[in-house]
């Protein structure tokens, strides 16, 4: 909730500012409080919408190994898929993740952008990393679309090799390093880039 007074305070100053900048005339006190609480009203519906889902993510994806963590405007899918060393081709198991995520998003919410998230373990040069973890994101994007019935539009794919910071275990590559070479999801909702 601290996010959700965060951004009805950022709105509220915007409004402020734009009110006595851009502004020559009066604003009524009326105006002004209809305005602010139309935005308390938007932003409280768009906060339900977020909660509704990640409370259905985490029904559904309670049965995978998967973190589900809502952050402003978003929510994020850890571990949606997994992938075997030097591999782009999605495992079948990992597909049924895909679909449960596809049709919540299009029963909830079709205006969202979804971002796949590409990463590697840390064997192999940061070049290949990096292209690899590409056609990772990009092969989950494509089943999201092909399969799943989601717009090309709202899915994107992009990747971040194997940067530490984001690797699930540090260091680790072959057999133990599964964790790290995954695609992830992010959901960022309308109003959100």
């Amino acid at each position: 909730m601290a996010s959700t007074s965060s951004r009805i305070g950022r709105s509220v100053a915007g409004l402020f500012v734009v009110a006595l900048c851009g502004c020559t005339g009066y604003v009524k006190k009326s105006d002004f409080d209809a305005t602010i609480a139309e935005l308390r009203s938007n932003d409280q519906k768009q906060q339900q919408e977020i909660d509704a889902i990640t409370q259905e993510m985490h029904q559904k994806f309670a049965q995978y190994d998967t973190q589900i963590t809502a952050m402003q405007g978003r929510i994020s899918v850890d571990t949606i898929a997994h992938f075997d060393t030097n591999q782009t081709s999605l495992r079948d198991e990992d597909k049924q993740r895909l679909d449960d995520f596809a049709k919540v998003m299009r029963e909830h919410h079709t205006s969202a952008v979804i971002t796949a998230e590409g990463f590697a373990d840390p064997s192999g040069s940061a070049g290949y990393n990096q292209q690899l973890a590409l056609k990772r994101a990009q092969a989950v994007r494509d089943y999201l679309v092909q399969t799943g019935g989601l717009n090309a539009d709202q899915v994107r794919a992009v990747s971040y090799g194997k940067v530490k910071n984001r690797q699930v275990v540090k260091g680790a590559s072959g057999d133990q390093g599964m964790p790290n070479r995954r695609v992830s999801l992010v959901t960022d909702f309308a109003g959100s880039t």
